[in-house]
């Protein structure tokens, strides 16, 4: 290939450097075929011949073009856009946009090599450093496989912060368990969710080669999210397919050979205990719970092989749980020391049906490890049904109610769209609007509904009795509502009584309330005195002094004996309770149905329990520093302000709380059982008061010289803008 004509020396001999590949853009067939001829092409943009996937990426050469390019070459170069299709170009970049970036990287030198032909720079205002990849990597630059594909020189590259270093000795890489200094460097990492994890940058860029996007995640908590998120952002390569060994053919070949042996004690079979006649006495039964022990029909005297069976070491297990061992004996209470309280309490509230021990046990193997999934898998299951297709929603703050109730019944709307919030106003003439916080709306609503009249009590509460709400099917709304914010994102709730909860996960039938669900003072004081009757006069005095009451709601009977008080304070508290709401009870069971919400919480009671009945854990200093990722290059000194500011509201020593702070970040008072989407990251700018972007979970700190100074413009910032969004809230609570 001779000279070109009019081009500057330093572009030709770049050119010269190509000769092998012919000049770009001129079709030349080449034989891909020929055993490492492709191997010693060198790519277009590095000018490197290796083959190394794991640093380089994949080296692909496009036989019409006789063109050659490493994947992260062409991935993380800074002039170029994926236009193409998959198919098209190599790996959708055109080929003639890969000439052009081509010919603008030779005009640019590398600050490595000093070299031309560097298509990669750095992203930091103002640096004007260019680089290839390879030379990126040997001055270790941060390359980031996400988002615009950023680089960072080694002047601006992001770093992992932490307040403090607690490790005195070495730590283990907990991949490939070689010690490491635990030190943030470019080449020691920590896990963002657990803090006495490490690795080597180079363990965890083979791990998420081979594992894939489906299967990276933390050696330690296995958390994926989190993890994946402050990788990508410190430049691990995660790739968008299957593990390698879910890829590998026929690899789980072995665990589809079932289980053919006789472990009894005393095999029967004459042929052996490795003889299977299948549809005789013969044939071998696996135990049903851990499915790696066997046995004959006949060894164990089973009539046929739809009968149970389970192993020694299985049934052990299962017959010493505390499931199937008998109930203690309860002495009989007197009828002279009998209060309210030992009343309520004689007779055990049956969660679930009785049921036989045979049919306990089946339940238990049939339903396996359903209790110990958490609440945050759970939801993330049911939002799997989430689909990203935006639906907007327009909600006034100022009455939240109406404008969520509107919006819901909107016939446009779809629990399984994601939701978009857009604020408005309608006091303001010109008709602006501005983006709303999903998780911050939810929350507002969540927090209306709990003081709407739609429930009655004070921390505890039960559905209310309301004519007016439910001849406009608000019961049926509000569980529609509760059901789309657990798995959109949205807070505990953390009101519902026992009572309610249990008649939601086991049915009324199975729930019994207790004296302290009775809102009612005089229905609450007919109880009391049924309860300290202490005769047969005194308890039909009470029968008689209310006998219209008893009757109108069904409860008058004849009472023979003492003991037959029990009996009628349960009918009397079933019906308060229970009966009496019945109608805005199915109501608000059939809207919690929505988006299979219900089926779980009758599925995984004990789970759900947590979050509609007690309040989130009061949140600490630790749990809001682990609960915020740093951003890309923040000030170290604000930093450290930060947490010190963070210990000082803990110990009291501010008028801000916790939840204030969590609040004008996220617009939420508590971590979502689901957890936040994104993730609460925050930032440090020079400004004069801190800034929180709810949207994003953003919380920007100012940067100043002093503590002092820090402290009193966070506290002034937090107060005052809570304070106005509370003014303006205050005035309408509920539908």
């Amino acid at each position: 290939m001779g000279p070109v004509r009019g081009w500057p020396e330093a572009q030709r001999d770049w050119l010269e450097g190509l000769r092998p590949l012919q000049l770009l853009g001129s079709p030349c067939k080449m034989n891909e075929n020929k055993p490492g001829e492709s191997q010693n092409l060198a790519c277009v943009l590095c000018r490197k011949n290796d083959d190394c996937p794991n640093q380089y990426g994949e080296k692909k050469t496009n036989e019409k073009w006789n063109l050659t390019v490493h994947y992260y070459c062409l991935l993380m170069s800074s002039g170029i856009w994926q236009r193409g299709k998959e198919e098209e170009g190599v790996y959708g970049f055109l080929i003639e946009d890969i000439r052009k970036e081509v010919n603008r990287a030779s005009k640019l030198k590398c600050c490595v090599c000093k070299k031309n032909g560097a298509s990669i720079g750095c992203v930091a205002p103002r640096c004007k450093r260019s680089y290839h990849f390879p030379c990126g990597l040997q001055r270790e630059c941060i390359f980031q496989f996400t988002g615009n594909f950023a680089s960072f020189c080694w002047h601006h590259r992001p770093v992992q912060i932490i307040a403090s270093n607690n490790y005195g000795d070495s730590l283990p890489c907990t991949i490939c368990l070689e010690f490491v200094e635990p030190i943030p460097t470019y080449n020691v990492l920590r896990s963002p969710c657990c803090k006495n994890a490490w690795f080597h940058r180079e363990c965890l860029q083979v791990q998420a080669i081979n594992a894939g996007m489906f299967f990276f995640r933390c050696t330690i908590c296995n958390n994926s999210d989190v993890f994946q998120k402050e990788m990508l952002r410190m430049g691990i390569h995660i790739p968008e397919k299957d593990a390698s060994w879910e890829l590998e053919e026929n690899a789980y070949q072995e665990l589809l050979q079932h289980y053919e042996h006789c472990d009894v004690r005393r095999c029967r079979c004459k042929e052996g205990r490795d003889y299977n006649a299948p549809d005789s006495k013969w044939e071998i039964k696996r135990c049903q719970c851990c499915g790696s022990s066997g046995t004959h029909l006949a060894c164990s005297s089973l009539r046929s092989w739809e009968q149970n069976w389970e192993c020694l070491e299985c049934r052990t297990i299962i017959y010493n749980s505390g499931d199937f061992q008998k109930a203690k004996k309860h002495t009989l209470v007197s009828a002279n020391n009998v209060g309210i309280t030992d009343c309520l309490l004689e007779e055990s509230s049956p969660k679930l049906p009785r049921q036989s021990p045979g049919s306990q046990r089946k339940d238990v193997l049939r339903q396996g490890n359903k209790y110990r999934k958490d609440i945050s898998t759970i939801l993330t299951e049911l939002a799997f049904q989430i689909k990203k297709k935006p639906r907007r929603i327009c909600i006034n703050k100022d009455d939240i109610w109406n404008s969520a109730l509107e919006g819901f019944r909107n016939q446009k709307f779809n629990p399984v769209y994601t939701i978009e919030v857009t604020y408005i106003n309608e006091n303001d003439h010109f008709g602006r609007d501005y983006p709303g916080s999903k998780q911050e709306f939810l929350s507002l609503l969540m927090l209306h509904l709990e003081n709407s009249p739609l429930f009655e009590g004070s921390l505890s509460k039960n559905l209310s009795l309301n004519s007016q709400a439910l001849k406009e099917n608000l019961y049926f709304e509000a569980g529609k509502m509760v059901a789309i914010s657990l798995v959109h994102g949205g807070p505990s709730l953390g009101f519902f009584s026992k009572t309610l909860f249990n008649c939601l996960a086991y049915g009324p039938e199975n729930t019994q309330p207790i004296l302290e669900d009775v809102l009612d003072f005089e229905v609450a004081q007919i109880i009391i005195r049924i309860n300290t009757a202490t005769n047969m006069s005194d308890l039909n005095s009470i029968i008689n002094e209310y006998c219209n009451y008893f009757e109108l709601i069904g409860c008058l009977r004849i009472v023979t004996s003492l003991s037959d008080k029990y009996v009628l304070v349960k009918d009397i508290l079933f019906y308060q309770v229970i009966k009496r709401v019945q109608a805005p009870f199915e109501s608000f069971k059939q809207g919690l149905k929505t988006l299979g919400v219900l089926e779980k919480i009758q599925t995984y009671p004990e789970v759900f329990c947590d979050i509609f009945c007690h309040k989130p854990e009061n949140l600490s200093a630790k749990i809001l520093s682990d609960l915020f990722t740093v951003h890309t290059l923040s000030d170290v000194q604000a930093l450290n302000f930060w947490n010190s500011y963070l210990k000082a509201v803990e110990d009291g020593k501010s008028t801000t709380t916790m939840e204030d702070i969590l609040n004008f970040a996220t617009g939420c008072n508590s971590i979502p059982p689901a957890g936040f989407k994104p993730t609460p990251s925050i930032e440090c700018l020079h400004m004069d008061f801190p800034v929180g972007n709810k949207c994003s979970n953003c919380l920007t700190l100012p940067i100043t010289t002093t503590y002092k100074e820090f402290q009193e413009n966070m506290d002034f910032a937090i107060g005052n803008t809570l304070r106005l969004e509370k003014e303006k809230s205050s005035h309408y609570i509920g539908p």
